[in-house]
């Protein structure tokens, strides 16, 4: 008797995408070519995902870019998988930047450790005092129309709706966890505020990932690789930047070979589970 043929995967990347710091074709090369020695596995770029997924068991979306460049064949891709019940990795019930920003504004309205966020002018008094603030778009990322503004320069502000608000936070450094599930795997800071990707081994003590753990207790997703951005702020606090659950960039290359190997067993196991789901 034959063996069963391995699951088909459509792996769903932008190679020719340039992101500041970041080389997404290299860390898609690397992870595709390890699932390979599990899964059948073909690449495809974001904006023909919906058309070609039909013929695979399921589609892992990796370094796919940000959604805005391509809002309207993801809009079709995320339309069609739902309505056919296609298997996603990560599943599309993500509460975090899956679903845009507005999850930053609901946490810090509940009092979790975020950088304080609103969305509205009327709640702009809300915010402490700071010598600069940030706006930005609920859909962006990679820092896209992002603009900073001084205290002064809120009283312009009207309607935002589509907008974020937050102070400029002096922090320390940036620090990011990886987990898979709910499983923590590793973790990675910037300890030069100024170089965000030039990202080196942390060390997470117990209060580091009950801190993180928090945000993935939170989200939904039972399957899935989820990136806890977070800062380090003067007083020594962490706080929330971001819930990267949509295709959260992971730094492989940057790990050694024992981490990297763990984490991507770790989603084999996980993929395979969603799969057989």
């Amino acid at each position: 008797m034959s063996a069963a043929a391995p699951p088909r995967v459509l792996y769903v990347t932008d190679l020719a995408y340039e992101a500041k710091g970041r080389r997404y074709c290299d860390e898609d090369i690397l992870f595709s070519s390890r699932l390979r020695r599990d899964f059948t596995v073909a690449t495809c770029h974001p904006a023909d995902a919906a058309r070609l997924m039909g013929g695979f068991d399921g589609v892992v979306v990796r370094n796919s870019g940000p959604v805005i460049h391509y809002r309207e064949g993801y809009d079709a891709f995320r339309e069609r998988a739902l309505a056919d019940g296609v298997r996603v990795y990560n599943p599309l019930n993500g509460r975090g930047d899956m679903a845009g920003k507005q999850y930053l504004v609901e946490l810090s309205a509940a009092g979790l450790p975020v950088i304080p966020t609103v969305d509205r002018a009327e709640d702009l008094g809300r915010l402490p005092d700071a010598e600069e603030y940030v706006v930005k778009p609920k859909d962006g990322a990679d820092s896209i129309g992002m603009r900073f503004l001084p205290r002064e320069g809120l009283a312009g502000l009207t309607g935002l709706r589509d907008s974020l608000v937050q102070p400029r936070i002096p922090f320390l450094y940036e620090v990011s966890f990886y987990f898979v599930d709910h499983d923590f795997q590793y973790a990675l800071h910037a300890p030069d505020p100024e170089r965000r990707w030039e990202l080196v081994p942390y060390e997470a003590r117990a209060v580091d990932l009950d801190f993180a753990g928090k945000f993935i207790d939170w989200n939904t997703l039972d399957h899935g690789i989820q990136r806890v951005d977070a800062c380090r702020a003067p007083d020594g606090e962490l706080l929330l930047v971001e819930l990267e659950d949509l295709n959260p960039y992971l730094s492989l290359g940057l790990l050694d070979e024992t981490t990297r190997d763990a984490f991507i067993a770790r989603t084999v196991v996980s993929l395979r589970e969603l799969l057989s789901s």
